[in-house]
């Protein structure tokens, strides 16, 4: 794409521009929505709201994956893998629990705290690494 004399170049990152900028927290609080829409949809027998509940429980869980992504893809590097070899598991575990075999998959807030328990994982793991940085 051309505009006038400058010429515009396309490049994709988590932000607009690769900021650098990472943090669990943006999964953990998506996840705590997560459990909180679970815990609701317990809570009430409207078929409406359930519905809406599932809905909105789903968009949030696929968030979760997406936040947990970036870490896994764009933050954590080789040496972070080495140091912490349960790593790439705990990722795996957590974005599956995430997904339609836990979280995304259950209206049962139990799911939804295991999934909250993988990210306090990833987070004690992050803050490490971000500390000897």
């Amino acid at each position: 794409m051309r505009f006038g004399m400058f010429s515009a170049v396309a490049a994709t990152a988590h932000c607009d521009v690769p900021c650098g900028v990472y943090d669990p927290a943006q999964a953990r609080i998506e996840a705590e929505s997560v459990k909180a829409i679970q815990e609701k949809y317990q809570a009430n027998e409207d078929p409406v709201f359930r519905t809406r509940a599932i809905m909105i429980k789903d968009q949030r869980a696929e968030l979760v994956k997406h936040h947990l992504w970036v870490l896994w893809t764009d933050y954590f590097k080789a040496p972070h893998f080495e140091k912490y070899p349960q790593l790439h598991e705990l990722f795996n575990k957590a974005t599956k629990q995430a997904g339609a075999s836990g979280a995304r998959g259950s209206m049962d807030p139990a799911e939804g705290q295991k999934l909250l328990d993988y990210i306090a994982e990833i987070d004690k793991i992050f803050w490490e690494t971000k500390a000897a940085a």
